[in-house]
């Protein structure tokens, strides 16, 4: 699939000019409820249905905060879709497919639900009325029963009628700016902001306990199907019992380590998690009952920007661009190489032999055992302040 630089680029321009299809810009009469500063806006564009979906594609929400459709066989973009408006280029969050409907959350406080095949909008939404501040961010739309949950950076909590994108309920949180998706679990809505941690009934929003810490909470709240878990900005790790939100155990880092924030799952009740520090980023194995240290992975001079378990091994990359592989029972490296070229996006897995990530550059196809690094897309530009952006195969 490694393609010459001049072929590749002359396919990115034809497909820019006939491949795309944007979606309507014309002004819209919107719906509203809520106060000004927090007000829901939504418009049913087309009725809400299951699609079939496109299994030939990814989804590729660029970091220029555009979300398009990417055929894996031909190599040619299906669909184009972006804010209505923006005031930065920036993509910074993450999208859900559910029933191949594709949600996904824009810096600008929209959000759309969007058919796989086509690129066509089934509906836009729109959280509060800013036009120059990022207002959604590190957000993966949480669904369940009909409903969907973000949290923002006007101060609130939002859940939004999937079949229209209206409003259904929202609550004021403790900080005004909150970058974690929500944790969804029997039934009820679990969030962190500022120092507090919250749970509220999903279905009403009734706010059933509000738990308050000393420090920021910044982990990202997770669970092994009994206890929470999530970690403050600095060096502890907290076990949370779901119903009352009562510690039930503390595991403090390294004296120099923090920043967990969405580097933490659960599997087979163990919590895992990487804190990052200015001489050793470290991976965690702790047994989830008692909050005991089972194995410690130290990765010297570098930090671990990315983890991710697949088929019991935890896969990720650091800062200078080494990707991993951990065995996930022992935390040992079972492989380890530097990439040329620079990951910002999750990793997406595909069969035993490869998986893709997004560069600063391209889209990219790792083969574990050539190693190769093949360019499937090819950007026509390159930008120098490059956040995040996120791949969804169609599947």
């Amino acid at each position: 699939m490694k393609k010459n630089i001049i072929t590749l680029l002359f396919a990115c321009a034809v497909t820019n000019m006939f491949g795309q299809v944007p979606t309507v810009s014309a002004p819209v009469k919107m719906e509203a409820a809520g106060n000004i500063s927090d007000k829901v806006t939504h418009k049913v564009l087309k009725p809400l249905a299951k699609v079939a979906l496109d299994k030939e594609s990814i989804l590729i929400y660029d970091y220029d905060g555009s979300l398009f459709s990417f055929n894996l066989e031909s190599e040619k973009i299906n669909w184009t879709v972006k804010a209505t408006d923006s005031f930065t280029e920036l993509c910074a969050n993450a999208i859900t497919l559910q029933d191949g409907v594709v949600y996904v959350p824009f810096i600008n406080g929209e959000i759309f639900a969007i058919d796989n095949q086509t690129g066509a909008v089934f509906w836009k939404s729109r959280l509060g009325n800013s036009t120059d501040q990022i207002i959604l961010k590190n957000q993966i739309p949480v669904i369940n029963d009909g409903k969907l949950f973000v949290t923002s950076q006007n101060g609130n909590i939002y859940a939004l009628d999937i079949k229209t994108g209206g409003l259904l309920w929202n609550h004021k949180l403790d900080a005004e700016n909150n970058e974690s998706p929500v944790l969804l679990f029997n039934n009820k809505v679990f969030i962190q902001s500022g120092t507090s941690v919250y749970s509220f009934e999903a279905n009403t929003g009734k706010l059933l306990v509000q738990k308050s810490f000393e420090e920021a909470m910044r982990g990202k709240l997770v669970t092994d199907g009994e206890a929470l878990f999530t970690a403050n900005e600095k060096n502890v790790v907290f076990a949370l019992n779901p119903d009352k939100l009562d510690v039930l155990w503390q595991f403090k880092l390294e004296e120099t380590q923090n920043n967990i924030k969405e580097r933490i799952f659960c599997k087979d009740k163990k919590v895992y998690f990487a804190a990052q520090g200015p001489e050793v980023s470290s991976i965690y194995a702790v047994d989830s009952k008692a909050g005991t240290q089972i194995w410690k992975t130290d990765f010297k001079a570098d930090n671990v920007e990315y983890m991710v378990e697949e088929s019991d091994n935890i896969w990720g990359y650091t800062r200078k661009n080494k990707l991993f592989q951990l065995d996930i029972t022992n935390g040992e490296i079972a492989f380890e190489y530097k990439l040329s070229t620079r990951p910002i996006s999750n990793l997406e897995f595909l069969g035993d032999d490869y998986f893709f990530y997004y560069s600063d550059a391209a889209l990219i196809q790792f083969e574990y055992k050539t190693k190769d690094e093949n360019e499937v897309y090819l950007r026509t530009s390159i930008k120098d302040d490059v956040y995040s952006a996120f791949l969804k195969l169609i599947r």
